[in-house]
């Protein structure tokens, strides 16, 4: 390089005067000289001297921490201006080790790993991208900005679903605590008290908290997906569903409220479910869709469900949210769905008898007596409902066998009911008689 030796004059002669400086305990004048060695260096495109310089001046004996934190805050501000990629990973890996181990480095660290990790990401190595965002645990970081730490522990999630560890993906979302995004950042203390840390701000890049809920629950739909959990789903679109940015706007809301009630269908009945899906009901903005409003009526109220019907009323529905679905989810959801209608279905036979034969219950689920016979079954083990078969004569009962105790109790209480109404009969008898025997005196 043409000026090199002038080069090497120069930052020979602000090495010496840095050594003076930082023997003096001069802290402002140790970080000026420390930065203007490195300053030289950029200016006269040396990248490779760059680093060098950068390792020796953090490894000088007694170096202070406030100069090593100002050389990585000015070699970060290079990273953007090298000249290709290769320049650029060699000068965020330099500034990565130097700031290894060093608390107070360690935010500027943390970014430099994030900004590797995207590099990796560009190239498609997304297991190593993963592993380098893994390294770093922001949580524990006082000084760092809330949405700056959610925003790098939501880039962790990401890089973990995407390389398809979904128990490292569920670990790490764990250390969301989604309250978090309930919280006002306006009542949020603006002066910290004396002794407290002092927060840094976050970066203009950084999303703000409502988006990062957003994105939160984004991630997790993603990970719902893989155990096919379909009521967590549902409350992750439910959350979306309440941002206030989201249900100012119909063209946002509309398709986050179909996929609502798509999953509370598609959910297995469970008092959270039946919670969800009556709350859904009352939605006023459910009137702008009447097709789903009709389809959640169907499913609350106690009558059975024609599947066939069902399915070619909503078949072209379903179809369009296909996408939403997941693409090779969509035959397993459809399958799903006619598997809650037939559940749905045999809670309402169970709530309106109490013996039926398989061969009726069959006719009314539309199924053969195996299948009707097999779903029954499956309900049973998983204690949605009581029922008990009798194979040999084809009976179904779904009447619980009650003990001596249960049967005395029912008996005493329907004994009470009848006194009570042979009293209040009684009395109204009576007073016909004085109503009556007042009038023929008169």
């Amino acid at each position: 390089m043409e000026g090199g030796g002038n080069l090497d004059e120069q930052i020979e002669q602000l090495l010496n005067v840095e050594k003076k400086l930082r023997t003096a305990g001069d802290v402002a004048g140790t970080k000026k000289a420390a930065t203007d060695i490195l300053e030289l260096c950029f200016k006269a495109g040396a990248w490779k001297t760059l680093n060098d310089q950068i390792v020796v001046l953090s490894k000088r004996r007694g170096q202070l921490k406030q100069a090593v934190t100002a050389m990585v805050q000015q070699a970060m501000q290079y990273i953007d201006q090298t000249p290709d990629l290769e320049t650029r990973i060699e000068l965020i890996k330099t500034l990565n080790n130097i700031s290894a181990g060093k608390i107070y480095v360690e935010i500027e660290r943390a970014r430099l790993i994030k900004r590797l990790a995207k590099i990796k990401e560009e190239q498609g190595l997304i297991a190593e991208a993963a592993d380098l965002m893994q390294e770093i645990a922001v949580e524990t970081f006082g000084a760092m900005a809330k949405t700056e730490k959610i925003a790098f522990i939501l880039e962790q999630v990401r890089l973990c679903l995407d390389r398809q560890d979904y128990v490292r993906a569920q670990i790490l979302s764990r250390k969301i605590s989604p309250r978090v995004f309930d919280i006002d950042p306006a009542k949020e203390k603006k002066k910290p008290k004396e002794g407290d840390n002092i927060v840094e701000e976050a970066p203009a890049d950084i999303p703000s908290l409502l988006e990062l809920k957003r994105i939160y629950y984004e991630l997790m739909i993603r990970y719902y997906f893989h155990n096919n959990d379909y009521l967590e789903i549902c409350r992750c679109y439910k959350a979306i569903y309440d941002i206030p940015s989201v249900r100012e706007n119909p063209a946002q809301w509309i398709p986050v409220l179909r996929k609502i009630c798509w999953y509370l269908v598609l959910a297995p009945y469970d008092p959270m479910q039946s919670s969800l899906l009556n709350s859904t009901l009352e939605d006023k903005n459910l009137t702008e869709i009447p097709y789903f409003k009709l389809l959640l009526k169907q499913v609350v109220t106690m009558e059975v469900i024609q599947w066939t019907s069902l399915w070619n009323t909503y078949k072209a529905e379903f179809e369009s949210e296909k996408s939403m679905l997941g693409g090779s989810l969509g035959d397993k959801a459809a399958e799903d769905l006619r598997q809650r209608i037939i559940e749905h279905n045999i809670l309402v036979v169970s709530k309106y008898y109490s013996r039926i034969t398989l061969k009726r219950l069959a006719e009314l689920l539309c199924l053969s007596v195996q299948e009707a016979e097999k779903h029954l079954s499956d309900m049973v083990v998983s204690k949605a409902l009581v029922a008990k078969i009798d194979r040999p004569i084809g009976i179904v009962c779904f009447q619980t066998a009650k003990d001596s105790n249960n049967v005395l109790n029912s008996w005493a209480t329907n004994l009470e009911k009848l006194l009570d109404l042979v009293e209040k009969s009684c009395h109204q008898i009576h007073k016909e008689t004085m109503v009556h025997k007042a009038a023929l005196k008169v």
